[in-house]
């Protein structure tokens, strides 16, 4: 017989038909009548209660049965005489997969901490709270391929390995086939990576927008959505070496097209989830946050504030707050600043523009007055920033002159002058951390639980 998901199992047509049912045993109850036991498939938040009449069953047959195990179990789907669900199985047949020792099982008991929980990353997808937060994460996935090829965009495929540092940070993990126990060497003393894979140093990459600014200088409007890596020791609520990011990239589109697409591209996909996941959203808002869905559709249904660095330093300075770090023109404002002015001052997600050029990277496009380059943050409640993005610098002599003061190799970067020698065009794109996304939509207040497998300093298990 084939198998319905539990996601499906609740069409009205399906009532008083004999349906098969496959999952993990969420809990069981009962007495020596009956017994009733929830089952989850991970297609839904929802369980399906599994109704045993022990005239047909022996405890026998159903003493495996513990939380965790799996089942196979078919039987008459019929409306629900108790609270909590509209419909149940009568069980007919029952063939049990495999057993979870309650002495063994990690999960058998309920109320387990999200600490205690990401020290069993491999099985903590069994549980309610994660299985919601997986899927969530994936419709926001589908979301965003949804947004950008409906509106042309091209998904490009960015290198993983690159031989380019895109921010000049310089915290990248090296990539190498090098004996690590017998490194060849120069006459000098360095590394002689002639006799590496690549004949050159390589790294994995901190992000794919260079390589988009080529895709969108042929192909008009790309979009990248791959992980990236970053070898900082920070080992905080917000920080991983291992994430994803979405990176699109635009011909023809100055600053100002930039911010409008990036808040019609995060809008979209915040309603998208709202439509989509609401089941999840609701359970996470439930147990974590309940002011999560009205902070989901404030953002959603109120215009972003737009306003400069400049600006926003002088709201801070002349706010009376005390903050921990110290607020100046010139300063790389911090989370406390960021979300000083999106939940106190304005009460909605603010887009900052027009940064110092000493904070910024080398490739964003200049300001007349020689001190701002065309920058723009997207600064969210709970999180600060979630996008960063520029306007691109699409003169070569200034973008020369930029490499030249910073000091940036020049054997690394001929190709991308290249886009600005033939045929340049005025160009802008942003980044988007997709777990800072999943955070926000999800209510979760550390990045390490929106990720499947979080990779973080002394963290890589499998």
């Amino acid at each position: 017989m084939k198998r319905t998901k539990i996601s499906e199992i609740w069409s009205p047509e399906l009532l008083g038909q004999k349906v098969c049912v496959k999952g993990w045993v969420r809990t069981r109850r009962g007495n020596k009548h009956v017994q009733f036991v929830a089952l989850n498939d991970g297609s839904t938040i929802k369980n399906i209660q599994i109704v045993f009449d022990m005239e047909k069953f022996s405890e026998d047959d159903l003493k495996p049965i513990t939380t965790g195990s799996s089942l196979h179990v078919e039987g008459l789907l019929v409306e629900s005489q108790g609270k909590g669900q509209t419909a149940e199985i009568q069980a007919e047949t029952l063939e049990i997969y495999g057993t979870a020792d309650v002495n063994d099982y990690p999960l058998q008991k309920k109320g387990h901490t999200l600490e205690f929980l990401r020290e069993k990353a491999h099985l903590r997808p069994r549980t309610n709270t994660f299985g919601a937060i997986l899927r969530i994460r994936h419709t926001l996935a589908f979301a965003i391929h949804k947004f950008f090829n409906d509106r042309g965009f091209f998904y490009l495929n960015t290198p993983l390995i690159t031989s380019s540092d895109c921010e000049g940070a310089g915290a990248m993990f090296q990539v190498t086939t090098l004996d690590l126990n017998n490194v060849p060497k120069c006459e000098d003393g360095k590394v002689d990576y002639s006799q590496d894979f690549f004949g050159k140093p390589a790294s994995l990459t901190v992000s794919g927008q260079l390589e988009g600014e080529l895709g969108a200088t042929a192909l008009g409007a790309i979009y990248t959505f791959g992980p990236t890596f970053r070898a900082e020791n920070s080992n905080t609520p917000r920080h991983l070496a291992e994430f994803w990011m979405i990176e699109p990239e635009v011909a023809f589109n100055d600053i100002t097209d930039n911010m409008q697409l990036a808040e019609d591209f995060i809008k979209y996909c915040i309603s998208y989830a709202l439509e989509h996941a609401a089941d999840d959203i609701e359970f996470l808002a439930k147990m974590y946050d309940e002011e999560l869905i009205d902070r989901l559709k404030s953002v959603v249904s109120h215009d972003f504030v737009r306003l400069t660095y400049t600006e926003g330093v002088r709201i801070l300075e002349e706010s009376g707050h005390k903050f921990e770090f110290p607020v100046y023109w010139g300063a790389d404002l911090q989370s406390e600043h960021e979300r000083f002015l999106v939940e106190e001052h304005f009460k909605r997600p603010v887009i900052l523009t027009d940064y110092p050029k000493e904070i910024k990277a080398f490739y964003m496009k200049q300001n007349d007055d020689g001190k701002t380059v065309r920058a723009m943050d997207v600064l969210f409640p709970k999180i600060g920033e979630i996008i960063g993005g520029s306007e691109r610098e699409e003169s070569y002599d200034k973008l020369l002159a930029r490499i030249n003061e910073l000091g940036i190799p020049m054997k690394d970067m001929w190709w991308y002058l290249d886009t600005r020698r033939f045929g340049t065009v005025p160009h802008s794109g942003f980044g988007l951390g997709f777990e800072r996304l999943v955070l926000f939509v999800t209510g979760m207040t550390n990045i390490r639980d929106v990720i499947p497998f979080p990779r973080t300093p002394n963290n890589c298990e499998f």
